[in-house]
């Protein structure tokens, strides 16, 4: 008794400060509502100790304007339990309640990654069951600085760039771009006067740069050549644009921040001549060229033969690789591609020891990004460059055929004692040339929806792909085995320019593969040109008369420039002849410039993309269309129109434009729901410089009071990685608006249709499409066949697919303001007190019976003890072998069985010789 009472007190002692540490634990504060106007953090109860069991806390976090948006960093000390996020979890939802967009759920002891909304707020809940706590999380919220908020163009001549806050630390989660947009005839430099920024402590490869770091790119961000990414403290070179844009994207973390960068940028007046010579250095002697951008298999192990040693008439030994092998090569970046004529070689004598050292033939390889190298040939077979005679003479080879190259490989061959080699490389820069301009297909001026084809493999891939140089891969048409002259590639420029020269390149497979079968090219090609987009004209040769044959390309990745007669065009279509065993792989440029401003354009001339007309609410007309009707904008806007408020406008995607001249293609029908094929007329906006900060706002004819409810349907398309954003809004005749429905980021190359109510109102109002992008970047926004229907059931229209539709209840249609549920959690004291009293009450009756039964144990065995030694002396048996007496008291009887295999005398008043046997007497019910 004394053990079961201790064993009571042990578990008393045990449960009671577990029941006042929950009820501790449920009094600390969780949850609430924040304001991001100043960072803050949120920690789950007792971080970094174990959280409590049974936590239902929710944060909302808000900023204080409807255009910023949060950023969530989470500190790596992160533990809750795993089990699939069934029992513990943290759970992220974009938007100020629960219903709004799930963003992440996370559990196990992996800090999840920056976390950062779409609009100005964030719903965060976090979750424990009863078991499994771990020490939780800590997590700092703040306002994320977008693109909006640093980032800016730049148009004058000269201009200063700098970080933001400089000269002071920039701040945390940075995501700026900064964009130089260069006049025609002009070129742009720019020169880094200052630069500190976060250093990778791990350089090297795809490791560059991990944390902070500033992008210089030779066109738009991510549409562009990348022309370097830079962190540190070392200045990064004088940089040149070869496109007409110059972008800077400036990358910051949540950790360490440094003073950052300032430069400078120039524009200067281009000096073109018809009589132009394309020999210049590229600036290995001068200094022009940095040592960062010459590089090389190995070098000599004494440090005294290094690759920076390797410029023209450098007075210290030259540049030597650790062994003399063919294999060795050295190699420059010129940051972006020129046209490549010549090469000058010099041998080194040592300083060390007199001898001397030259490379006496090497080959040329040429590559575009650095990956895809190409020996350079003459004719069918390598080329094999003559060098030097002795260590000192400079021997200059000029290359037969120039060559389009951004990286540069000498590759020796053979030699004279060893391999040293300065060199310098010469050439021009391709706009050297008159009216020469690249045109927007590298650089991503010229939109994805201003390029198109009779037909393309890859149905879920875009138009982008035909971009010189930028794409990685390139244009494949649908037919296995094309006919010649069917396919086409086109290029839309906007407006009629000049037009002199076009660039080919070949392309890659669709997975990126570097095998053979998947390496593509156009060996011929044919060139016609167009202003209208329906009548065409091929570029003819002067001698023969006919369709002039071009040359193209002999290889995948080295491109060919191919100039003629000046032309005036808006449109160009290349028509594939001859191709590469592996079929048609294309992507182009074309070289032009703009039509001088005494040219007259022939009248027939219209622009492919016309501008929605822009009107005010007097220039309406009185005659309203039906708005029951389905808008397909086939034969007019149906009344819709742009706001004349709007930084940019939608445009009107017309059926020529990708329709005609198809020839036996024939005419595809317009849009088709889950489909990226279509000829129809349609409203476009397309990401770039020009929408950067503006959204387009497209206008409905007034829909009348008591009019409705009606059921909004419409079909759009979703395109690319600029994120853009489809709002449908209703405003009044105040001026008022009420957001709808809203859709945001890539929804793929399908057409989807959305639905919305449109509520009835005792006013007149008008229904807005609104569309903007958040990076300047390769993206696209359609919509079409708008249609305001009053015979849906409202059931019905409701947005198929994952959408924001605000909660607008049949009650709240009159008014016409969306209703939101608001819950804040409160801490739940009633459960703990609950759960306390239960445990109580539980061990109150756990002690309870084991109190009862160790009580009944002991009279129990006091019992039977005294029944033995009045009823069944050892005298009476002890000599009787197996006998068997009875008692009977009642109607029981009492059978005493002597077991003679027992030895007498163990225990205290019983006898240990007899077994007690209880059984009722069936003799006693006819006494009874």
């Amino acid at each position: 008794m004394y053990f079961f009472i201790w064993l009571c007190g042990c578990l008393l002692a045990f449960l009671l400060p577990q029941a006042a540490k929950a009820e501790e634990g449920a009094s600390e504060q969780c949850g609430g509502f924040l304001d991001a106007s100043d960072a803050g953090y949120i920690t789950t109860p007792g971080y970094p100790l174990e959280y409590p069991p049974h936590q239902n806390c929710r944060w909302i976090i808000t900023a204080p304007e409807p255009s910023q948006r949060i950023v969530l960093n989470f500190n790596p000390h992160f533990e809750i339990e795993k089990l699939d996020c069934r029992y513990d979890y943290v759970e992220i939802h974009d938007g100020n309640s629960e219903s709004a967009d799930l963003l992440g759920k996370h559990c196990s002891n992996i800090a999840p990654a920056p976390i950062i909304s779409s609009g100005p707020s964030l719903h965060i809940k976090f979750v424990s069951d009863y078991a499994h706590q771990g020490a939780g999380f800590s997590l700092r919220y703040e306002i994320f600085k977008t693109g909006s908020d640093c980032s800016r163009n730049f148009t004058s001549p000269s201009g200063l760039i700098e970080s933001p806050g400089f000269p002071d630390k920039y701040p945390h989660n940075l995501e700026c771009s900064f964009i130089i947009i260069v006049p025609s005839s002009m070129d742009v430099s720019l020169t880094f006067l200052t630069f500190d920024l976060e250093n990778d402590p791990l350089p090297g490869g795809e490791g560059d740069c991990k944390y902070d770091w500033l992008e210089v790119w030779d066109g738009l961000p991510g549409v562009g050549p990348l022309i370097g990414r830079y962190c540190g403290t070392r200045v990064p070179p004088e940089i040149q644009s070869s496109t007409g844009i110059l972008s800077l994207s400036f990358h910051t973390d949540m950790a360490v921040a440094k003073d950052g960068f300032s430069a400078r940028y120039n524009m200067t007046h281009k000096e073109v001549s018809e009589t132009f010579h394309c020999s210049n250095p590229f600036g290995l002697e001068s200094g022009k060229i940095t040592d960062d951008q010459i590089i090389a298999s190995s070098s000599f192990y004494d440090g005294h033969w290094l690759p920076r040693q390797a410029r023209l008439n450098y007075n210290d030994n030259a540049w030597t690789p650790s062994e003399d092998s063919n294999r060795e090569y050295i190699q420059v970046d010129l940051h972006t591609l020129k046209v490549l004529t010549g090469i000058a070689t010099q041998g080194a004598i040592s300083k060390e020891t007199q001898k001397t050292y030259y490379v006496t033939t090497f080959k040329l390889e040429v590559s575009t990004n650095g990956e895809d190298w190409m020996v350079y040939r003459h004719g069918k077979n390598h080329k094999i460059f003559h060098a030097n005679a002795d260590a000192t003479e400079v021997v200059l080879n000029r290359i037969p055929q120039p060559v389009l190259a951004r990286f540069v490989r000498i590759r020796p061959q053979t030699w004279k004692n060893g391999i040293a080699l300065r060199f310098e490389l010469y050439g021009c820069q391709i706009t050297d040339a008159p009216c020469s301009e690249l045109q927007g297909m590298l650089s991503g001026l010229l939109p994805d929806s201003q390029i198109s084809a009779s037909s393309m493999r890859d149905i879920h891939g875009s138009m982008g792909a035909a971009r010189l140089v930028a794409s990685r891969s390139g244009w494949f048409p649908n037919p296995t085995q094309p006919i010649a002259g069917e396919e086409w590639l086109q290029v839309d420029l906007g407006v009629p320019k000049t037009v002199r020269g076009i660039i080919t390149q070949g392309a890659r497979g669709l997975e990126g593969s570097t095998s053979a079968e998947n390496r593509a090219f156009v060996r011929k090609y044919k060139l016609a040109h167009s202003l209208t987009g329906k009548d065409w004209t091929y570029i003819t040769d002067s001698k023969t008369g006919l369709a002039k044959i071009f040359e193209g390309n002999s290889n995948y990745d080295t491109p060919e420039l191919r100039r003629f007669d000046e032309i005036v065009a808006q449109y160009i279509r290349v028509f594939p002849e001859r191709w590469s065993p592996a079929g048609i792989g294309m992507r182009m440029e074309v070289l032009g410039c703009d039509l001088p401003e005494t040219s007259t354009v022939p009248d027939t001339v219209t622009p492919t993309l016309p501008r929605v007309q822009q009107t005010t609410a007097a220039m309406r007309s009185a005659t309203t269309p039906s708005l029951s009707a389905v808008c397909d904008f086939e034969q007019s806007l149906c009344g819709w129109s742009a706001d004349p408020q709007s930084g940019v406008s939608w445009s009107l995607h017309t059926a020529s434009s990708s329709s005609t001249g198809q020839g036996t293609h024939g005419t595809r029908q317009d849009l088709v729901l889950g489909s990226d094929h279509f000829s129809g007329n349609y409203l476009h906006l397309d990401a770039g410089a020009h929408t950067q900060r503006k959204r387009a706002r497209l206008l409905s004819p007034e829909v009348g009071p008591e009019q409705g409810p009606l059921c909004l349907i419409f079909y759009y398309e979703i395109q690319g990685e600029a994120q853009g954003s489809l709002r449908v809004l209703l405003r009044d005749n105040e001026q008022e608006e009420t957001l709808l429905w809203a859709l945001k980021g890539d929804q793929g190359p399908h057409w989807r249709e959305g639905r919305t109510i449109l509520p009835q109102s005792p006013k007149e109002y008008q229904v807005v499409f609104e569309g903007f992008f958040d990076h300047p970047t390769r993206g696209h926004i359609r919509i079409d066949n708008i249609h305001m229907s009053n015979s849906m059931p409202l059931e019905q229209c409701t947005q198929p697919l994952p959408a924001l539709t605000p909660g607008i209840t049949r009650g709240a249609m009159s008014r016409m303001e969306p209703t939101v549920k608001t819950v804040v959690a409160q801490p739940a004291y009633w459960y703990y007190m609950l759960a306390g009293g239960g445990a109580l009450l539980l061990l109150a009756t756990v002690t309870v019976v084991v109190i009862l039964c160790c009580h009944r144990y002991y009279w129990a065995t006091k019992k039977t003890s005294g029944s033995h030694q009045q009823s069944v002396p050892n005298s009476q048996v002890a000599n009787q072998q197996g006998h068997q007496k009875n008692y009977q008291n009642q109607n029981l009887s009492y059978n005493l069985i002597q077991s003679p295999n027992q030895n007498p005398g163990s225990g205290p008043g019983v006898d240990p010789m007899f077994t007690m046997k209880l059984e009722k007497d069936d003799s006693c019910d006819s006494q009874c």
